[in-house]
C-alpha cells in the first residue's frame, strides 16, 4: 500500500514538472473551459476520479454541499459509474476535492470577491484536488470549472480528468454579468425560470434581470396593493411573493443576484387593470397619470414590498420609450401641467426624479435605461446606473459624467435579434472607445437581454445559448485572452456544453 501510495505520488510529481503554462492561442485551443479562466496552465496525464468522490472543507454551509452534488450530477450525467480500477495500470486517482474559503461571510451582493484557485491534483496531497476561495461564491465558480475538467469515457467506464495536473487562477473582468428575462410578454413558469438561472450558472453570469411586468401582464402579487395582478394574463399565470422569494433563495445558492425592474412611467398599461386611476384616461392608458399623489403611492408600495423579497443593492425603474402625448391631451394631467408650469419633457423628468427618490428611501440604488441619461443625464441621482440599450458611444459619454453605466447595446447584445449571430455577440466589447482607466471602472458590466415577444418556456433556452456563453466569456475573461476571431473559440465554445 505504502509503494501505490509512492508510485502515485511520483508520477504526480513527474506531471507537475511537465506543467505547461497556457500563454499562446494554440495552446488555448487545447483548454476545453469556458469562459476562459484567467490563468491556466496543464500538463499531460491523465487522472480518474473514484466511485467515491467526495468533498471536505473547513466551510460549514448546506450551501456549499448542495453545489459539490450539483457538481457531481453535472459530471455524472446520470451515466452508471462501474470502473475496474484495477485494470487502469495504476493511474492516480482522485478520491476527492479539499475546498478552502477564507470568509464565513455568506451574504451574495454586488462586487463580493469571485475569484479561486483550483489545482488538480493538489501537489501537497495527490489524492485530492485542491480549490481555494476568499468566498464560498469564488467557491462556486471553482466547481463549475472543475465540472468541465472532467469526462465520462464509455470504454472504461470511469470518469476522467485529461491533461493534468491544472493550474487554474481565476477572477471576473466584469462585477456586474447579466441576463434579463421578460415575464411580462410571455410568462415563464417557475420551473423555466429555474432552469435558465441553472444554466446561468454555467457560464459563470451572475445577474437575472427580472423584467417581472410590463403594458402586457403584471404577474406579480403585490400585497400593498393586491389588485395589481389582476393585469396577469390568467389567474394561473402569476408569481405569488413566496414564488419571487423562491426564485431569489434559488438564485442566490448559484451565486446569482436577481435584479427586479418595474419600468415606469411608461411601460404600465397592466397597471390600470386593477387600479383604473392610474391611467391618464380610460382611452389613453399609459404612461402612468403623473398628476396624481396616487401613482407614487403605489410606486412606493411596490418598493416597499420588493425590500422585503429582492435584496440586491439594485432596483431598475426602467424610463425608456415613454410617449407622454397622453399627458398633453388628457385635460386633468394637461391642466396640471399648466398649474405646475411643466411641459411635457419637464414633467417626465420630474415622474423619473421622483420615482427614484422613492427607491433610494428604500435603500435601493438605482438603474435606468438610458434616454433618463440621454434628456437629464445631470439630474439623475449620483447612485444611478444607466443602462444603455439604444446604440454606441453612449456608455462613453455616461462614465465620462460620472455615473455607472451597464452595456446592452441592442445591435450586439439582444438575444430576440435572432439574426445577431454568437460571434457578434463575442467581439462586443463594453469599452470600446472608453481609454481612461478611472473611467473604464465605472463600466460595472454588461448584460444580453431576452425579450419575450417572440418566446415562451418551450423556446427560451435554445433562444438563449450559445449566444449568451458568447457574451458571458467577453465579461469574464481577461481581455487580453479573448480571442481577436471568434472563430477561433468555435471548437471550445460547440466543447462546453454551456448551451
Amino acid at each position: 500500500m505504502a509503494s501505490e501510495a509512492l508510485l502515485v505520488a511520483m508520477v504526480v510529481a513527474l506531471a507537475l514538472s511537465n506543467a505547461l503554462l497556457v500563454t499562446s492561442e494554440s495552446e488555448y485551443n487545447k483548454v476545453k473551459i469556458w469562459p476562459m479562466p484567467a490563468s491556466v496552465s496543464y500538463g499531460h496525464s491523465h487522472l480518474y476520479l473514484s466511485n467515491d468522490f467526495e468533498h471536505s472543507t473547513n466551510y460549514d454551509s448546506g450551501l456549499l454541499k448542495d453545489a459539490f452534488n450539483r457538481m457531481l450530477a453535472v459530471i455524472r450525467l446520470d451515466h452508471i459509474i462501474e470502473a475496474n480500477f484495477s485494470a487502469l495500470h495504476l493511474s492516480p486517482l482522485l478520491r476527492g476535492l479539499h475546498i478552502v474559503i477564507s470568509s464565513s461571510n455568506h451574504q451574495l451582493q454586488y462586487g463580493i470577491d469571485e475569484s479561486y484557485k483550483l489545482t488538480v491534483p493538489s501537489p501537497e496531497n495527490p489524492g485530492y484536488a485542491h480549490l481555494e476561495a476568499q468566498t464560498v461564491y469564488g467557491a462556486l465558480h471553482g466547481l463549475q470549472t472543475f465540472s468541465q475538467l472532467c469526462h465520462f469515457n464509455f470504454t472504461s467506464r470511469v470518469l476522467e480528468v485529461h491533461m493534468s495536473p491544472w493550474t487554474i487562477i481565476d477572477q471576473p473582468r466584469f462585477s456586474y454579468r447579466g441576463l434579463l428575462i421578460d415575464t411580462s410578454r410571455h410568462y415563464l413558469p417557475l420551473p423555466i425560470v429555474k432552469k435558465v438561472i441553472d444554466s446561468m450558472s454555467y457560464a459563470k453570469l451572475n445577474v437575472l434581470h427580472w423584467h417581472i411586468v410590463d403594458s402586457q401582464s403584471f404577474p406579480l402579487e403585490i400585497p400593498s396593493y393586491p389588485k395589481l395582478w389582476d393585469g396577469a394574463y390568467s389567474p394561473s399565470e402569476r408569481y405569488t411573493v413566496a414564488d419571487a422569494a423562491e426564485v431569489v433563495s434559488y438564485a442566490q445558492q448559484r451565486g446569482i443576484n436577481v435584479l427586479a425592474e418595474i419600468d415606469v412611467p411608461g411601460h404600465a398599461r397592466s397597471w390600470g387593470t386593477g387600479y383604473p386611476s392610474l391611467w391618464p384616461s380610460k382611452d389613453c392608458q399609459q404612461p402612468l397619470d403623473v398628476s396624481k399623489e396616487f401613482t407614487f403611492k403605489v410606486i412606493d408600495g411596490i418598493l416597499s414590498d420588493f425590500s422585503k423579497i429582492f435584496n440586491f443593492k439594485f432596483v431598475h425603474l426602467g424610463g425608456d420609450e415613454v410617449n407622454t402625448s397622453c399627458w398633453t391631451i388628457t385635460p386633468h394631467i394637461s391642466k396640471w401641467l399648466r398649474e405646475h408650469g411643466m411641459n411635457e419633457s419637464q414633467a417626465y423628468q420630474y415622474f423619473i426624479l421622483r420615482a427614484q427618490n422613492v427607491a433610494l428611501s428604500h435603500g435601493y440604488e438605482i438603474v435606468n435605461w438610458e434616454e433618463t441619461f440621454n434628456d437629464f443625464g445631470n439630474k439623475l441621482s449620483r447612485k444611478t446606473v444607466v443602462h444603455n440599450w439604444l446604440g454606441g458611444g453612449v456608455a462613453r459619454q455616461v462614465v465620462a459624467s460620472g455615473l455607472r453605466c451597464i452595456v446592452s447595446n441592442q445591435d450586439k447584445w439582444y438575444l430576440d435579434h435572432l439574426d445577431t449571430t454568437w460571434q457578434e455577440f463575442y467581439a462586443n466589447e463594453p469599452l470600446t472607445n472608453i481609454t481612461n482607466l478611472k473611467q473604464q471602472k465605472l463600466v460595472i458590466g454588461g448584460e444580453v437581454c431576452m425579450w419575450g415577444e417572440t418566446i415562451d418556456g418551450s423556446d427560451i433556452e435554445q433562444t438563449i445559448w450559445p449566444r449568451a456563453a458568447a457574451a458571458a466569456e467577453r465579461l469574464w475573461t481577461p481581455y487580453d485572452k479573448l480571442a481577436k476571431n471568434p472563430r477561433e473559440v468555435t471548437g471550445r465554445l460547440a466543447h462546453s456544453g454551456v448551451y
